[in-house]
């Protein structure tokens, strides 16, 4: 396979649906990864013990499976084993009083349960509900626009044509909102916000950040209309079914090989280079799914001094802690029988207790109480574990990648080899008080740093699993770079994908998707 026209660095989602999409319009591809298995941040494995499998980042699949990718895709993806498992009570939150608040795919159950914190959020909640097919159109039609000043202007166009001036201000002044201007303008119960703002804490929006406000809406509307995708015994379904998809097309999927250069010459990138002194060409295109900042050193440089300091400036979020736990039952949890029906689990008491974690984390704190996220995928899909045993999906929610001290004063050590187990007892402390008796049920556990993500995926730089801020100055029309939020670079035929380029991270392929429609 010496002619390919497409190579592509790195087998993460957005590389492979990048890949399909260009095999699909007759193109030869090879896509080349440095680590052993294809994935990214959405591979599985028995991380534990055997025959329990473990979702090493990603868990969450609603994206993949809503986006225009698998529509397009779905029934070959599906003929090659890709299969999800449906959840109709995809989040709930705990709190200290040993009382609770979730979200599942019935509205008048989540309407009770909002109304007996409050029923002026309770009526907010049915108004929100009634308008969200409109504001959804809205919403994704944006999402999935092309970062480009004619595309952004026709999506404009056509909103002031829908809503009206008043409209088109309403929805700019949303996304323009931090998660607590909006949270606390619309609902009185702090537990009722306290909810929906940790999903903020997903995609670097701690609840001060502007522009965040659209991700806690999101998530509580979608949840409650479309639930949430898991993947069929593990998020690596959809990575299987991706590589089978490329190989059954005359693709090539290659792991274990490290590219250690991007040639280019006379502004036009002609191939790559590989540890083992190979040399792949590309007839039309270099597609790198990377860190802005390693493209500059895969380059040695783009010719674009301007380019290559955005490149280098980027900036990423906070790192994140991942907890695999083989469990020899669901945890007891003090605020009921109840929480064990749900795949997540927030342990994110307040907005307050959000906020003060995200600083000491980007001050390079180990934060007193981080925010915990715990999934229980084996609930929707016992398949992941032997039989009536479960697994843990533990995020601990930020962390520094270089620790310079510790906001509780109690862990001396600034590396994480020997920071690991200390901080993760930290969290598990915080999960018995929530579920006492939790650790007698561990059977097994995997510690896995931002050191270790990062080495994994060098994308993830000090354990950011978004691969940078989604903040509004590198958002939008910003990601990564004004002019290059298309994936395009100053060298002709090298692109950019995956998370760190519109529409960002998240499990949906849109970056690169909407590369592979751009080139063809």
């Amino acid at each position: 396979m010496d002619d390919l026209d497409a190579v592509l660095i790195g087998a993460g989602h957005n590389s492979l649906a990048c890949a399909l999409t260009l095999a699909a319009k007759g193109w030869r591809v090879g896509v080349y990864e440095r680590a052993p298995v294809p994935g990214g941040a959405v591979k599985s494995g028995e991380y534990t013990l055997p025959g329990f499998r473990h979702d090493w980042a990603a868990m969450n699949l609603s994206l993949f499976a809503g986006s225009q990718f698998h529509k397009q895709f779905a029934q070959e993806l599906a003929g090659h084993g890709l299969a999800f498992v449906p959840v109709n009570r995809p989040f709930a939150s705990a709190f200290p009083d040993a009382t609770w608040l979730g979200i599942e795919m019935d509205q008048a159950a989540n309407r009770s349960r909002i109304a007996a914190l409050s029923e002026a959020d309770a009526k907010v909640w049915d108004s929100l509900s009634e308008t969200f097919p409109t504001r959804a159109e809205d919403v994704f039609a944006l999402l999935g626009a092309k970062m480009k000043m004619y595309a952004l202007a026709s999506f404009l166009w056509g909103l002031w044509r829908r809503r009206g001036m008043s409209g088109a201000l309403e929805l700019a002044r949303f996304l323009l909102a931090s998660p607590r201007a909006w949270l606390t303008e619309t609902f009185v119960s702090e537990k009722l916000r306290a909810m929906l703002g940790a999903w903020g804490m997903h995609l670097d929006y701690a609840p001060d950040s502007a522009g965040g406000a659209l991700f806690p809406y999101l998530e509580g509307m979608a949840g409650q209309a479309f639930g949430m995708a898991l993947g069929q015994g593990g998020a690596d379904t959809v990575t299987r079914a991706l590589v089978k998809a490329i190989e059954a097309r005359g693709g090539r999927v290659e792991c274990g090989v490290e590219v250690t250069g991007i040639e280019h010459q006379g502004g036009v990138a002609r191939a790559i280079t590989l540890a083992d002194g190979r040399r792949i060409a590309a007839k039309k295109a270099v597609i790198a799914n990377l860190a802005p900042r390693a493209l500059v050193r895969l380059t040695g440089g783009t010719g674009d001094a301007g380019f290559d300091k955005r490149m280098a400036d980027y900036a990423h979020a906070p790192g994140t802690m991942m907890i695999h736990l083989a469990m020899d039952s669901l945890p007891d949890w003090a605020a009921g029988e109840a929480l064990k029906g749900f795949a997540y689990v927030h342990l994110a008491p307040s907005l307050d207790q959000m906020a003060r974690t995200y600083q000491q984390a980007k001050a390079g704190l180990l934060p007193d109480e981080p925010v915990i996220v715990v999934g229980q995928p084996t609930v929707f899909d016992p398949s992941r574990a032997p039989e009536g045993k479960h697994v843990l999906w533990m995020q601990v929610r930020m962390v520094p990648g270089t620790i310079l001290g510790d906001a509780a004063g109690l862990i001396a050590a600034r590396d994480w080899a020997e920071v690991a187990d200390p901080m993760a007892e930290r969290a598990l402390d915080i999960l018995e008080r929530y579920a006492p008796g939790v650790r007698a049920k561990i059977l097994g556990r995997r510690i896995v740093t931002p050191m270790e993500l990062e080495a994994d995926n060098p994308n993830l730089v000090g354990g950011d699993q978004v691969c940078g801020s989604h903040h509004l100055a590198q958002h939008f029309l910003f990601r990564p770079a004004p002019g290059h939020a298309d994936g395009s670079t100053p060298i002709r035929n090298l692109h950019l994908t995956g998370a760190a380029v519109w529409p960002g991270a998240g499990t949906g392929a849109g970056p690169g998707y909407q590369l592979a429609q751009r080139l063809t």
